[in-house]
């Protein structure tokens, strides 16, 4: 009995070390008849090409790809006067692709919450904490003003994704998705009605 236990140890034991491999990069058996399915031929992403026209298997995007849930955003300014003309552009340019419905607005209005009240304040005015403890250089823009609320949708999404022109407002397209970009721009369209 001893030595048929012993037997089968030491057999599970050679089995287990001749499924081990020292060559990492073989994958080991394959049992397909059609090999192309275990093993494609793809040529690495800074390979020569024969075949493509510029001699490079790495080939740019064609223009005005997007990528997958994405959306067409053409706009990336360098410097100030760069930002201001893009922003205009934006305004005739973008349009909300989202309905001003109840759940977006909602939803909007706990992304402005969490993303823009510590500057413009919970009531959207410009005084939110970081103004009142004198943590900020100037008052931030009072979202509920005529000159924000005259602004296209457009322009507004542009100054959440870039950033305001004089640079006092940052950037926020890596923190806030564009939906929810969209929905902080339907919440404030609600906030003076």
């Amino acid at each position: 009995m001893k030595n048929k236990t012993i037997f089968f140890i030491l057999s599970l034991l050679m089995v287990a070390i001749s499924s081990c491999n020292r060559d990492k990069n073989n994958p080991g058996y394959a049992y397909m008849a059609d090999y192309d399915m275990y093993f494609s031929k793809y040529d690495k992403a800074y390979d020569a090409s024969t075949i493509l026209p510029n001699g490079q298997v790495n080939q740019p995007a064609p223009e005005g790809a997007v990528a997958r849930k994405s959306s067409y955003y053409p706009y990336h300014p360098k410097g100030v006067v760069e930002r201001m003309t893009d922003q205009v552009k934006a305004g005739k340019e973008l349009d909300n692709p989202l309905k001003a419905t109840k759940e977006n607005i909602a939803e909007g209005k706990r992304q402005f919450e969490i993303f823009c009240s510590d500057c413009h304040g919970f009531d959207a005015k410009g005084n939110g904490h970081l103004y009142k403890e004198k943590l900020f250089p100037a008052k931030p823009s009072d979202l509920t003003g005529s000159h924000v609320q005259e602004m296209p949708d457009g322009s507004i999404f542009f100054v959440i994704t870039e950033g305001s022109a004089s640079g006092l407002m940052g950037p926020h397209g890596t923190q806030v998705t564009p939906e929810n970009r969209w929905k902080i721009v339907d919440y404030l369209r609600s906030i003076v009605k």
